[in-house]
């Protein structure tokens, strides 16, 4: 039986998907794709679904994403099921779809948060004094 483990990262979120033969069942943190909240978050997470198309039929992927807030998760989330999607399938016609769409569905984003700068630990890292000129 053929397993495939993905990975996708978004800011502090990190989701690892699972993909294996099945039936078609796509889960994140052990709840199914179709009863996410928001909509927002779900049409998003629709999309390499919509995509992949019948590819997806026989594809069973478990996702376990943890930390960040509720859109980088699911950024990450994407991520890793675009990734797993096909490097399960193995093929490369799906893979150019998915770049040519979004590259984000194939590759995490790399941009993370500056880091404070010292003194200025809670104004942020390019906070200046503010100046008056009266």
């Amino acid at each position: 039986m053929k397993v495939v483990h993905t990975v996708g990262k978004r800011r502090t979120a990190i989701a690892r998907a699972t993909a294996k033969e099945g039936s078609g069942k796509i889960r994140i943190n052990k709840k199914p794709l179709e009863l996410m909240e928001p909509k927002y978050i779900k049409m998003k997470l629709m999309e390499p679904v919509i995509l992949a198309g019948e590819a997806l039929s026989n594809i069973d992927v478990d996702i376990d994403v943890k930390g960040g807030g509720i859109v980088s998760q699911m950024d990450a989330t994407r991520t890793a099921l675009g990734k797993a999607i096909v490097e399960f399938t193995g093929k490369m016609d799906l893979k150019e779809k998915f770049l040519s769409y979004d590259r984000t569905l194939l590759v995490s984003d790399a941009r993370r948060t500056e880091p404070h700068k010292p003194s200025k630990s809670s104004k942020g890292p390019r906070a200046k004094r503010q100046k008056s000129y009266r």
